[in-house]
């Protein structure tokens, strides 16, 4: 009991002893609960004797009591406690901290960091500089407390829209919905990234033994690649399925009909047997493109062949990566060869046919080794004969090939009137070819050498063909 008596007095001081030596090593609970395991040795009068050898406040001494006999408190130190946050001593803290990271503010010439990467650290450090001290975990506490968070791009600004691109989406869809009820085709197409084909490095990553990375060439030049891989894609709306033909040439108008009338022989006519209609959705570009005339005459060609009255929609420009094959099919893809080099054309068919989904999608693949020749022109007029009705909304867009015979259209080949890349190599390099003068010669008649005209005070001559053959050898290589 603390009575005040001798021995009381030596508890007291044991008490100061031990509380100044395990001090440091305790938190806050654990210090209260020491004192109070003390107090209640002590017995009445305890709580003072304690609150006094150790130097702290008799509530602290009680609270330690209380916890003591089984009533712990939920927090370790009491609301308000320990040192004040800095955006409470720092006033200016956050103000300087919104000031670098304000999107309004990027451009200011004067800002610290205005070519820099805004991460915290770089953040704390620009703070510490304007005399703000701060960690950088504390930067990141002050910036979610503002409400920002780590963002990248966002591919939303597409420019200047078509005032019917809405309409013209809503126009798809009712078309794609009543094809679909009566049991019809409805076919999503467009062409894939073109890939480069040998040991080059494919982004992705995938689980192998750890320090084993498939091995890869340095630099992806393409001459250095076996061939390209043109996958060409056919979405199947209604059956969740999916059709790539591969080609090895050139994307082409020819190239993408073909890729239809291979799906319809092979897997279209098998899974609609009753089917006289076809809806394709497509972009506007490329070589499915609204304005292109091969498409139109390729389509008309297939119409013809298979009895399909064949309608098209084509989006609006710009919108291309609403059309379901691109995240129906291409996406996935993308995905099951993801950090897999594209070693040969079988490799790019096998991985494309084993592309699969949890939601039953499944993808059938073939290589296309055919030519498709380019620089192939129609006339308007060829394309106005053609079997092919436009709607009434928006018919450049929208439009049915009928399954009419027809005169299939003669193409013509493009000429091509712009200097090719080594030819413009070429005038420019003669360009820069230094002048050398050429003493006239006395011989031949009239004071003129064999084959060329006096020179004149003042005139030069360059002989141009021997810099011309260095340079041809060059660029094109000899034998070529």
């Amino acid at each position: 009991m603390a009575n005040g008596n001798g021995g009381g007095e030596a508890a007291g001081e044991r008490v100061a002893r031990l509380y100044e030596l395990l001090r440091p090593h305790l938190d806050e609970r654990q210090r209260r609960l020491m004192l109070g395991a003390e107090a209640l040795e002590l017995g009445r009068g305890g709580i003072k004797a304690v609150a006094e050898a150790a130097g702290v406040h008799p509530d602290t001494v009680g609270r330690g009591v209380r916890e003591a006999e089984g009533r712990p408190e939920p927090r370790v130190r009491a609301p308000g406690g320990g040192r004040k946050k800095l955006a409470s001593t720092d006033q200016r803290l956050v103000p300087a901290l919104m000031a670098l990271v304000d999107p309004a503010a990027r451009g200011d010439p004067v800002s610290p960091l205005r070519w820099t990467c805004l991460s915290t650290r770089n953040l704390a450090g620009a703070l510490a500089k304007a005399g703000h001290p701060v960690s950088d975990r504390t930067v990141a506490r002050l910036l979610k407390a503002e409400g920002y968070s780590l963002q990248g791009n966002a591919k939303v600004a597409e420019g200047a829209q078509h005032a019917d691109r809405d309409a013209q989406f809503r126009y798809i869809a009712a078309r794609a919905g009543e094809f679909l009820a009566a049991g019809d085709p409805v076919v999503s197409v467009d062409a894939k990234k073109k890939e480069k084909v040998g040991e080059f490095a494919n982004g992705g990553a995938e689980w192998r033994p750890k320090g084993q990375p498939e091995r890869v060439n340095v630099h992806d030049f393409p001459s250095d690649a076996a061939g390209k891989a043109i996958p060409y894609g056919i979405y199947d709306l209604g059956a969740n399925t999916g059709w790539v033909s591969v080609g090895t040439d050139h994307d082409t108008s020819a190239f993408a009909v073909q890729t239809l009338r291979r799906w319809w022989r092979a897997d279209g006519s098998a899974r609609y047997p009753d089917a006289r209609r076809l809806l394709i959705c497509a972009d506007s570009g490329g070589s499915n493109a609204a304005r292109a005339r091969a498409w139109k005459v390729e389509l008309a060609r297939l119409a013809a062949e298979t009895g399909l009255e064949v309608t098209c929609c084509h989006y609006p420009p710009g919108t291309s990566k609403w059309n379901k094959v691109e995240h129906r099919l291409f996406a996935q893809i993308t995905r099951n060869w993801r950090g897999r080099p594209l070693t040969s054309h079988q490799a790019v068919v096998e991985l494309i046919s084993a592309t699969t989904t949890t939601t039953g999608l499944t993808v059938c693949a073939e290589l296309d080794t055919s030519e498709y020749p380019t620089g192939l022109r129609y006339t308007k007029k060829q394309v106005e004969a053609l079997p092919i009705s436009k709607h009434a909304f928006h018919g450049d867009w929208n439009y049915t090939v009928r399954p009419e015979p027809h005169e299939t259209p003669v193409p013509s080949r493009k000429v091509a009137d712009t200097p090719t890349k080594s030819k413009l190599f070429l005038r420019d390099r003669l360009a820069c070819v230094p002048v050398r003068p050429e003493p006239a010669c006395d011989c031949g008649r009239d004071g003129e050498s064999p084959g060329r005209a006096a020179l004149g005070d003042g005139d030069l001559r360059v002989r141009k063909s021997s810099v011309t053959d260095k340079i041809k050898a060059r660029v094109i290589g000899p034998g070529e």
